[in-house]
């Protein structure tokens, strides 16, 4: 019930802000109403879409970590209380040094599988959090691996650049759904007195079937950054240790996978596919056979 009144809230936050955001450039460079007498402003429905699909995913950015804590129930550690937690801080520490950027925050959630991930609106102010079950049932050796692969991410700039792509898919989804629904209402429905029903419905649909489409350009990048962060581990920590951490994966990625569904993306395990395809297109990371490969070959 929690999880669903904070969805609520930061979607009308969203809302709230776009409309404010909206009026106001509206007033600034003189836009007009999408649709009037003329038909479609196609600059006003530019902005409109650039702005909305844009917004949704800088506040979820801004909003990452705050909602990765909750969602996992990761507890950030504030002061080491045992080795493995000293350990832990001071290997991330380490290694953010190696790449230059800022301490982030290291957490650890409970959660029998063994996974990680890291999130955050910066190179510089990231959380990186590792599951009770990685401590478990990985060596000191792959969980330095994991940890480095995690570090990659934020030193890629992997969180940012994500909500960038997404908030232009967006942007192209709104933009292009709502020009066929024009389309359908003016020219197939003959419809001249404004946006019909014909147009809402349109949009609508085609929002979902677009949406659908475009979140596979989404993935294929998802995707390439977990070969860069693996890339990344395999620099800090050795490859050989960055191979052995994917192949401790294996039996985790053949149970059903625990991770909360926002937080998958940014997971370093997502579950196992295997052959070519269709489904494949849509998956965030690629299969461990293909990292391994792609690790060995480099």
């Amino acid at each position: 019930m929690m999880r669903i009144g904070l969805f609520l809230l930061t979607n009308l936050a969203v809302l709230v802000v776009f409309s404010i955001v909206f009026g106001i450039l509206s007033k600034v460079f003189g836009l007009g109403a999408v649709h009037g007498a003329g038909g479609i402003n196609m600059t006003s429905l530019a902005v409109m879409c650039a702005v909305y699909g844009m917004l949704g995913s800088v506040v979820s950015l801004f909003l990452s970590k705050w909602m990765a804590k909750r969602s996992t129930g990761t507890v950030v550690i504030e002061q080491p209380r045992n080795a493995t937690e000293k350990w832990l801080v001071d290997t991330v520490a380490k290694q953010a040094k190696a790449v230059n950027i800022g301490m982030p925050e290291v957490g650890i959630f409970d959660n029998a599988q063994p996974n990680a991930f890291a999130t955050g609106w910066n190179k510089n102010s990231a959380l990186v959090a590792v599951s009770s079950g990685l401590l478990h049932t990985m060596t000191p050796e792959e969980v330095e691996a994991v940890l480095a692969h995690e570090i990659g991410h934020v030193a890629n700039g992997d969180m940012v650049t994500l909500a960038l792509i997404q908030g232009v898919v967006n942007a192209f989804v709104m933009f292009f759904a709502r020009l066929i629904g024009n389309f359908v209402d003016t020219v197939v429905f003959k419809n001249e007195d404004g946006p019909g029903i014909a147009y809402f419905v349109t949009s609508i649909v085609m929002d979902i079937l677009l949406g659908f489409l475009a979140s596979a350009i989404v993935m294929w990048f998802s995707r390439q950054r977990e070969f860069r962060a693996d890339a990344m581990g395999a620099k800090l920590a050795g490859r050989d240790k960055m191979i052995g951490a994917l192949n401790a994966l294996r039996p985790a990625e053949a149970r059903p996978d625990q991770m909360p569904e926002s937080m998958k993306a940014f997971a370093i395990s997502s579950g196992q596919s295997q052959g070519f395809s269709v489904a494949n297109l849509f998956r965030s990371h690629p299969t461990l056979d293909d990292r391994i490969e792609a690790l060995k070959r480099s």
